[in-house]
């Protein structure tokens, strides 16, 4: 009998970004802090997702190495350039090592992301930290994968933060690695949405919540958040999106959401989204 899976979870933590025009100057403007998820058996291991920065994929690295399993896999939750262009040191560490994602739509929106265009867009908010010429995933074409004799399942949910969202689902283990469907205590990234996106976005909220898991391991994490409990952590994060389309809906301009979002989530990280997020409702 193959043994259980463990679940290890490396954060980030937040890194600091230019500041956007009228974004208080007094207080950083941070990037959110970011997770990736070590999926071990006794000796192989899938990483998922694998961060943007040449630092702090680094570190990345040297804490797979430190877990001293084979790493077969990074599965790449969406083509969001802060869950993948950090690939680069983890693959060198393990060269037979794949970087995959398991839809097509998945691996364009990545492409899109490293093209000289997108590189440009990205340099603007970590010049100098970024790998040349990031690796771009694969596309894997089976849903499931078997790591020591336990499945991992990998697959699509729906529209999430602007991007197609897959999960990564360990149904023994009542696990799923959410990319960026689900939240934990940070302001949730809500930029040029509309309120017929955010309603997609709810919807992939419920098909995380109908898989019934008990652990949610969210892309974005406040290294302080208290636990990852899957119902605190639904709740918490459809809460948040009604509650900014009803904030947008009763406001007339963006420091009025900023304001009543923030206290409605004092404790929550990264504000700058939240300031991105609402500046984004009211184009000049």
């Amino acid at each position: 009998m193959a043994g259980s899976l463990s679940v290890d979870v490396f954060n980030s933590g937040y890194k600091p970004i230019p500041g956007a025009p009228g974004w208080d100057e007094g207080a950083p403007a941070t990037w959110p802090a970011t997770t990736s998820t070590l999926i071990s058996g006794e000796r192989d291991g899938l990483l998922v997702d694998a961060l943007i920065t040449r630092s702090e994929a680094l570190r990345l690295a040297r804490w797979v190495e430190g877990s001293g399993k084979r790493l077969r896999a990074v599965l790449v939750t969406h083509g969001h350039a802060d869950h993948f262009f950090g690939a680069g040191p983890v693959l060198d560490a393990f060269p037979g090592a794949e970087l995959l994602a398991c839809d097509q739509q998945v691996v364009d929106e990545a492409a899109r992301q490293a093209t000289p265009q997108g590189m440009t867009n990205w340099r603007s908010w970590f010049p100098e930290q970024l790998p040349e010429s990031p690796a771009v995933p694969a596309l894997f074409g089976s849903g499931e994968l078997d790591l020591e004799g336990r499945p991992v399942l990998f697959r699509s949910i729906g529209a999430a933060d602007g991007a197609l969202a897959t999960i990564v689902h360990l149904p023994e283990q009542q696990t799923v690695c959410a990319g960026d469907i689900a939240y934990n205590n940070v302001h949730m990234w809500l930029w040029r949405s509309t309120p017929n996106s955010r309603e997609a976005w709810l919807a992939s909220v419920d098909a995380l919540a109908a898989l019934e898991p008990s652990r949610i391991i969210t892309g974005h994490k406040d290294p302080d958040a208290p636990d990852d409990d899957a119902s605190r952590v639904l709740d918490q994060s459809r809460r948040y999106i009604e509650d900014f389309s009803r904030t947008v809906a009763r406001s007339g301009r963006p420091r009025e959401v900023f304001d009543a979002m923030l206290a409605r989530y004092p404790d929550f990280g990264n504000p700058y989204t939240l300031f991105l997020a609402a500046s984004s409702q009211f184009p000049s």
